[in-house]
């Protein structure tokens, strides 16, 4: 489309005429008034170039109609009409005509009456004609639908893709004839006007030329719009010359529109289901059988989505298959890009024969569903302690009314008899059963489902009975179940009652269905398709206070080597503060090749100890101690001491080796070598380990034999009477590993328990626990604000974590030195163990804690003078030490059973994000502890408290006996809101004991 005064220039319509057929473009449209005399010639031209000509036909210009109308096309409903401008247009009609012009245009179609339109389409019945739409009301274009007009022009100019109004104008038009897109308002703003800038300009322009032929049947463009032509155009000068330096160029995409448009015209305009919503940031529609389309509606930023989803929208998309886009791979979108994917009909699964009725008969009628606690289908074991109960739920059903019976199946591993407790029904068909563990291992349950014959008999006698409507069949039916079942004196009985009333009595009497049990044949018995384990454990693997120390630090001189004598002289000091296990790093022989200085320095000293973690010497290797330790009686003698102090000694098993170990000559094949033969340090990229190297769990000749040395070494350990160990990363070695050796060293000894000191992704720790390892290291260590705190030991506390990972809580440890505790002092440090000790059933602290030990190596979570490379004797009465207070809190800890366990935390309202309150409480309820912990270890803090009234079934004025379990003090609680203070120069907790309550 060009201005109509571009026919004044010869030249320049013949210009236009070429650059629009080059296009592929077949009509040339002169808008506005045209000049009759130079119509002709006009035709002449663009037919050189096989163009054919449109004009408009316009009435006699009114001023003050225009003026009314104004520049906005829409404005077009405005102008009134008037019946004497049919002559004029009838007269342009004819002159045109005779001047060969091809068709015309209406652009002003409110301007005489659709009667007159009607007329002036049959007088120009031969040429093609053009219904110009932008404004007209959906009345005015029914009106206009049946005057004659071969097509119309529809407003996707003001189109977001997302308004669902232009599919509904497309169909309008339809019943007019063909439908033409305009993606640009003639003589109004220009797209790089309207978007901001030519970037988004050329996408919404290449957005609608490949959109076009799937919705239109062909389109109108004004001159410019395919070189992003910034000015608009005016109806009264000629159209400019194309630009040398274009802002950009949509000449290509022109082109293959136009071919679409033909290509449409053949196969006709495919049927289109739009499959998206107007909020999303595509529009996605399919266009016939074979194609799915997808548009952005986004101009300034590329989109990435999965087209996979759309096939399950719109009929029959499901049953749809993409061609050539593989299931999961992204559909990457241009800004306002479009995609056009091929699509083809998915034949349905013809699925397996069903097989014979008779076998169809034999599947179980009970459905056993949703069994629980699982973990992964029963896949791994959840963990149960022993001396508890497990409780067991599942939906039971089955079809019709009869009664059912269920029952929970329980066998230890090492049995083949099942042990049997009945199963209750709840509500909505959820059954519980409960059976207590007594045994120390793996224990394995199922459940079991049948048809109760005789109480499905009973449930409905009974019924009649209270109905009055007992049959004489209806005792002999019961008769016959009983003699079926070979219990001929109660039918003696039933039979010489005195009268009908006394046998149903006698029927239905808790004695006869006793006898019934004892011989049910369980008709159509069913059972899980599996059974599943549950692994008993002791206390301690649950609950526990660990106190880790480095035995060669045990000493008052730091050019003395600590010994395991002198930890036994500790060891009453380390139980009387409350805790019940000694653990230490790796006590084996440390190698000398590469070994570490202090603080990690690449070269030791003559005395540097270095790092108990480089294993193994010419003194021998994991299943051999450091000498300056002792000997391996001297150990047998720690473990004795430790047990007579009512302790348990847990032992680091770290799989690595120095370059000095026994392995690496005895079996260079369990290792990794480099590509030029070197040996492959440790590494955790960019930190390089070179006092240490790592076996390869599958290396040509490491399956078994590595594996098996392994598993011996944990069992040499065993023996000498270790049952707690401490696994280094074992999240670097492989699951497969874990779970053999695990379940291989607790067939024998149920009673080890295996710690996992991963630091790693959630998902890892938690397979590890899986896999068999009680308890595991956390993230406690950087949660130490109130929301970080809440969430993650909510997660811990709850299913699906609760039953199976165990939370092991350590305060600090010799490779963290936690940013709280470096700035904190020695309140942080009570905040810190108050946390610990109350959240968590196990809990540990590395020595020096104590003492408030904090120095960091400047910015970095880690010791100044690290341990790991140092002898460092401690005064253990040092002024500033929390001994007392850590004391306090272990002994809390045994004597309250709710702390025992994980389960049973709840957190409370503190209107203050600086004060946590929370409780534990026992399954049965009888040990309540409530505690509130400042997190700010500098200044006091105070909060309004709600206590949990509802949560422990009190009214809203109940009186709550409350023991302050720091003070010793006893006092009385009413009501639900109270006020507390906790100030980090005296104590920055409180911990209550909250007694049985009475009532207000």
């Amino acid at each position: 489309m060009v201005p109509a005064a571009t026919a004044r220039e010869g030249a320049t319509l013949a210009a236009a005429a070429a650059h629009a057929r080059d296009l592929g473009f077949d009509h040339l449209l002169l808008a506005g008034p045209a000049e009759p005399a130079r119509i002709e010639a006009a035709c002449r031209s663009a037919a050189d170039h096989g163009i054919r000509l449109l004009v408009d036909l316009l009435p006699e210009p009114d001023p003050a109609r225009e003026a009314r109308a104004g520049r906005d096309p829409r404005r077009q409903a405005l102008i009134p009409e008037n019946d004497q401008d049919e002559a004029t247009l009838a007269g342009l009609v004819d002159a045109a005509m005779a001047a060969c012009v091809a068709g015309f245009r209406a652009p002003l179609p409110q301007a005489v009456t659709p009667e007159i339109w009607a007329r002036l389409c049959a007088r120009a019945a031969d040429c093609r004609l053009l219904l110009w739409t932008h404004g007209l009301t959906a009345e005015r274009i029914d009106a206009l639908a049946a005057c004659g007009f071969d097509a119309a022009v529809a407003s996707d100019a003001w189109w977001d893709l997302a308004a669902p109004w232009m599919l509904d104008e497309i169909a309008r038009l339809s019943r007019i004839g063909s439908v033409l897109a305009c993606p640009e308002v003639p003589f109004g703003p220009r797209l790089p006007e309207i978007l901001g800038g030519p970037e988004a300009a050329e996408a919404a322009g290449r957005r609608s030329l490949k959109l076009a032929p799937f919705l239109f049947d062909g389109i109108v463009v004004q001159a410019g719009f395919d070189r992003g032509a910034p000015d608009p155009l005016r109806p009264d000068t000629v159209a400019p010359a194309r630009p040398e330096r274009p802002a950009y160029d949509l000449s290509p995409a022109l082109r293959v529109a136009n071919a679409g448009f033909e290509r449409m015209a053949q196969a006709g305009r495919p049927k289109l289901d739009i499959l998206t919503g107007q909020s999303g940031p595509v529009l996605a529609f399919r266009a016939g059988d074979d194609r799915l389309v997808v548009a952005s509606r986004v101009l300034d930023a590329p989109l990435r989505l999965d087209p996979q989803p759309l096939l399950a929208r719109g009929p029959d998309m499901a049953a749809r298959r993409l061609v050539d886009h593989p299931p999961g791979t992204p559909l990457d979108l241009a800004p306002g890009g479009v995609a056009v994917l091929e699509i083809a009909a998915a034949p349905p699964v013809r699925g397996p024969e069903a097989g014979p009725a008779e076998a169809a008969a034999k599947l179980p009628r009970i459905a056993i569903e949703a069994v629980s606690p699982l973990l992964d289908d029963g896949r791994f074991a959840i963990r149960r302690r022993l001396g508890s109960t497990l409780e067991i739920e599942a939906d039971i059903f089955a079809d019709g009314h009869d009664v059912i019976r269920a029952v929970l199946r329980l066998r230890a591993e090492d049995e083949t008899e099942w042990r049997e407790v009945p199963m209750t029904p709840m509500v909505n068909d959820r059954w519980r059963g409960r059976v207590p563990l007594d045994r120390l291992g793996r224990h394995r349950f199922e459940i079991m489902a049948w048809r109760d014959a005789w109480g499905s008999y009973r449930a409905d006698l009974a019924k009649k009975q209270a109905a009055g409507v007992v049959r004489p069949v209806d005792l002999s039916d019961g008769l016959a179940l009983l003699r079926a079942h070979g219990i001929d004196d109660i039918v003696q009985e039933v039979e010489q009652a005195c009268d009908d009333a006394a046998k149903v009595r006698r029927l239905l009497d808790d004695e006869t269905r006793a006898a019934m049990a004892l011989v049910d044949p369980r008709p159509f018995a069913s059972a899980t398709p599996r059974d599943y384990p549950v692994d008993v454990e002791r206390l301690r693997a649950g609950f526990a206070a660990w106190y880790e120390l480095f035995p060669r630090s045990e000493t008052d001189d730091p050019g003395r080597h600590g010994r395991f004598e002198d930890v036994i002289r500790r060891l009453p000091e380390i139980r009387a503060m409350g805790f019940d296990v000694l653990y230490m790093p790796p006590i084996h022989p440390i190698g000398r090749t590469n070994r570490k200085g202090r603080n990690n320095a690449l070269t030791a000293g003559p005395d540097d100890p270095g790092s108990p973690y480089a294993i193994g010497s010419e003194a021998g290797g994991h299943d051999a101690i450091h000498p300056e330790l002792g000997t391996l009686e001297d150990f047998r003698a720690l473990v004795a001491a430790a047990a007579d102090q009512g302790m348990e000694v847990a032992l680091d098993f770290a799989i690595q080796c120095s370059p000095d170990h026994p392995w690496l000559k005895d079996h260079p094949d369990w290792f990794a070598w480099r590509s030029d033969g070197s040996m492959r340090y440790a590494e955790n990229p960019p930190k390089r380990y070179e006092d240490i190297v790592n076996v390869d769990f599958y290396a040509e000749g490491a399956v078994p034999s590595l594996w098996q040395a392994l598993r011996d070494v944990v069992a040499f350990w065993v023996a000498e009477g270790v049952r707690l160990f401490r696994v280094d990363n074992p999240h670097t070695k492989p699951f497969p590993f874990w779970e053999w050796l695990i379940a291989d060293i607790r067939r024998d000894h149920p009673d080890t328990v295996f710690l996992a000191e991963a630091f790693t992704r959630p998902k890892v720790m938690y397979r590890l626990a899986k896999l068999g390892f009680a308890q595991s290291y956390t993230y406690f260590t950087w949660r130490d604000d109130k929301a970080g705190l809440t969430d993650y030991f909510t997660e811990l506390s709850t299913p699906p974590a609760v039953e199976f990972f165990g939370p092991h809580v350590f305060v600090n440890t010799p490779d963290i030195n936690p940013y709280f505790l470096q700035t904190s002092g020695r309140p942080g440090f009570l905040i810190r163990a108050c946390l610990a000790t109350m959240l968590s059933s196990l809990w540990g602290m590395y020595a020096g804690f104590e003492l408030c030990e904090g120095a960091a190596l400047p910015g970095r979570e880690e010791y100044l003078d690290s341990e790991k490379y140092e002898i460092r004797p401690r005064d253990w009465n040092r002024p500033g030490h929390i001994r007392a207070e850590i004391t306090l809190l272990n002994r809390i800890r045994a004597e309250h059973p709710a702390l025992h366990q994980n389960r049973g935390l709840a957190f409370h309202t503190a209107w203050n994000d600086q004060v946590l309150l929370f409780s534990k409480t026992t399954d049965q309820g009888d040990d309540i502890v409530l505690v509130a912990v400042s997190l700010d270890p500098h200044h006091a803090q105070e909060a309004a408290i709600e206590l949990p009234l509802d949560r422990w079934g009190l009214p809203e004025d109940a009186h709550v006996v409350m023991d302050d379990l720091v003070t010793g003090q006893r006092s009385t609680w009413t009501g639900r809101h109270h006020r507390l203070r906790l100030d980090p120069a005296h104590l920055p907790f409180a911990i209550w004991r909250v007694l049985p309550p009475v009532r207000g």
